[in-house]
């Protein structure tokens, strides 16, 4: 084996450490020598603004994209729901580890028999404050900004009534509080749950050490959920939701896009055979949703997000 120490690069956020870490050990375990690289994103610095307005797509990898780029880091670890689905040119996806939990929790904070009641809850996502809007038309949502332990720290000091959160991610740092509900009703983010490490193209190397890390299934899943999300978002920041979970030999696909108050929603579920080719099956489910009125909606959020 070539005497090379990785250095992998990652956000310096308590959750993007644990999955750093993570994929530290399992190389160790195959015998690479490694070295972890630690740097803040731009998405970690401006807490004061919407994701949406700061009108780059991969805040929280643009960083270490740079960083790969000029040879500072070897691969980057990333919560796959963050990375946009198209890379910049020169880097590969090289490995998706096992899938964690993909489902959103709400934190809440007192009582949890709020809903009937007019109630705040906080997000910095879209697809959650529209999800939560459809279901729940008299409550308010918030922007909500910041890592895990931020988001935690600003819920704890203001009057909300509750938070949204992957609950993958609070379980990774032992965060996650006994206050919480899961919302089994909640379409979670393409790839939400699953961790990706990519590498420079041209790095043979790193890119066969990466592929013992790789878990098929998972990547044959977020590969279907990624590719409906490109197809409806063509470059644009929505409220989009896809999972894909396996029924025996079959399965299952279900998205929806919603308009940013949660009005309008359109959803798809599609049972398909294991053994077809996947390939497609996600932009297919896509233009399912874009001629049943998803061109319309599009055209709409984008017009509302550019003002």
């Amino acid at each position: 084996m070539e005497p090379k120490t990785i250095r992998i690069g990652t956000r310096d956020s308590e959750l993007a450490l644990w999955q750093a870490h993570t994929v530290e050990h399992r190389l160790n375990a195959l015998g690479y020598a490694t070295e972890i690289v630690a740097v803040k994103s731009t998405g970690d610095l401006i807490l004061d603004v919407p994701l949406y307005e700061l009108g780059i797509t991969g805040i929280f990898t643009k960083t270490l994209d740079v960083a790969m780029i000029r040879g500072e880091v070897d691969i980057a670890v990333h919560s796959m729901k963050d990375v946009p689905t198209a890379l910049p040119k020169g880097i590969v996806q090289a490995a998706v580890l096992e899938r964690a939990n993909v489902d959103d929790i709400l934190v809440y904070k007192g009582s949890s028999d709020f809903y009937t009641d007019t109630a705040t809850i906080a997000t910095g996502s879209l697809r959650r404050q529209a999800q939560w809007l459809n279901r729940y038309p008299h409550h308010t949502v918030t922007d909500l900004r910041g890592n895990v332990n931020t988001r935690l720290k600003k819920l704890a000091e203001n009057d909300w009534n509750g938070a949204v959160f992957a609950k993958a991610g609070l379980e990774r740092i032992n965060l996650l509080p006994r206050e919480h509900i899961v919302l089994d009703w909640m379409i979670p983010a393409p790839a939400q749950g699953a961790m990706v490490v990519v590498a420079m193209e041209q790095d043979n190397f790193c890119r066969e050490a990466l592929a013992h890390l790789n878990h098929k299934p998972t990547e044959i899943a977020t590969h279907i959920e990624r590719q409906f999300l490109k197809r409806l978002e063509g470059g644009c920041t929505a409220p989009i939701g896809a999972l894909v979970s396996s029924i025996g030999n079959d399965i299952r696909f279900e998205g929806s896009l919603l308009s940013l108050d949660g009005k309008e929603k359109l959803h798809i579920e599609k049972v398909f055979p294991a053994d077809e080719d996947y390939s497609t099956v996600g932009s297919q489910c896509a233009d399912e949703i874009l001629a049943n009125g998803g061109t319309e909606l599009m055209a709409q959020i984008r017009n509302q997000l550019s003002k």
